[in-house]
């Protein structure tokens, strides 16, 4: 009798012990689920610290990624992005962007000239059309109507250099380990809402109404609120090719985590002629808030911010792996 009462009432308490394991296992899954993070190409710290600022006062992730992304866009330093951006061979500043948020919802701008954010048009373009994409005068028009004001892009700085240019006139639109035309940025908020954006120049000396990889989704973005969200920076036509971002996405829905979902999709480009002689990058995070990169050739670092801590990070490259 007393046997049979240990037994139940033991029982009753290893079952116990088995819902508060289980508790404690969905809490820490919710706690990580909660913890905010931010990504981005190159050694944007000023992008990734602005959407830090967002995420650590409980904003959302694409209003992250559009503050971090503006950071470059207004940097006349940034050569590749925005306002200081080098033209094409016309000497026209054209710019591209391309944002996704947490519902698969996405905004894109092609050949924009004359507005100095474009990641904010992009985003009107999500908010306030039943269309993605908007380029060229179209999407300049859509600008100014919304409030945009048209200004000239080109700085004394890159006018130099196109006039520089202009003496050799050589068109070469290869992207070597040195160079880069993009910012890329993605981010997790509070809520586990994921959501990035891509914002670029292009390259530099293009030609006239040349459109690369960034603003085009599944290209140079992609998100998927269920999975991770990846982007892209490099030689947008060999990304373009591969549907780089989308690719990387889907390995990770295969279980893939970011980086080697990243090396993956570099590996995709090797077929692709020239592949020894240009550059493309990628970075990616999953919805368990993990995160990667890597290249095709040395030289590609990008930047995390998780939970406050900053950190500049060398991805591994295919070129130059040891």
């Amino acid at each position: 009798m007393q046997r049979r009462k240990f037994i139940k009432h033991t029982g009753i308490g290893f079952a116990t012990l088995g819902i508060f394991r289980d508790l404690a296992k969905l809490k820490s899954i919710s706690e990580k689920d909660r913890g905010a993070i931010t990504i981005a190409t190159w050694n944007n710290k000023k992008a990734v610290m602005a959407a830090w600022e967002v995420l650590s006062a409980n904003g959302s992730a694409l209003d992250a990624v559009e503050a971090g992304a503006r950071i470059p866009e207004e940097d006349p330093l940034d050569t590749s992005v925005g306002y200081g951006g080098y033209p094409d061979r016309e000497g026209r500043v054209s710019l591209d962007a391309s944002i996704m948020d947490h519902e698969g919802n996405a905004g894109s701008v092609f050949f924009l000239q004359g507005i100095l954010h474009p990641i904010s048009v992009a985003k009107l373009v999500m908010q306030k059309t039943p269309h993605v994409y908007l380029a060229g005068e179209g999407a300049k028009l859509f600008a100014l109507e919304n409030g945009f004001e048209e200004q000239n892009l080109l700085t004394p700085a890159a006018e130099k250099a196109y006039l520089e240019w202009k003496k050799i006139n050589k068109y070469s639109p290869k992207i070597g380990p040195e160079q880069h035309d993009t910012i890329g940025i993605l981010a997790k908020d509070r809520s586990g809402r994921l959501s990035g954006a891509c914002t670029t120049s292009g390259l530099a000396f293009k030609m006239h109404g040349r459109v690369g990889d960034s603003p085009i989704i599944g290209s140079g973005l992609f998100v998927d609120n269920k999975i991770g969200a990846a982007s892209a920076t490099g030689l947008g036509e060999a990304v373009i090719k591969k549907v780089g971002s989308f690719s990387i996405v889907e390995m990770m829905r295969n279980k893939m985590n970011p980086e080697k979902a990243c090396k993956k999709a570099i590996e995709r480009l090797l077929d692709i002629k020239g592949s020894s002689e240009f550059q493309v990058g990628y970075i990616a995070m999953n919805k368990a808030g993990e995160t990667g990169a890597y290249s095709l050739r040395a030289g590609f670092p990008y930047v995390v911010v998780r939970e406050g801590k900053f950190e500049l990070l060398e991805s591994k490259s295919f070129f130059d792996k040891k």
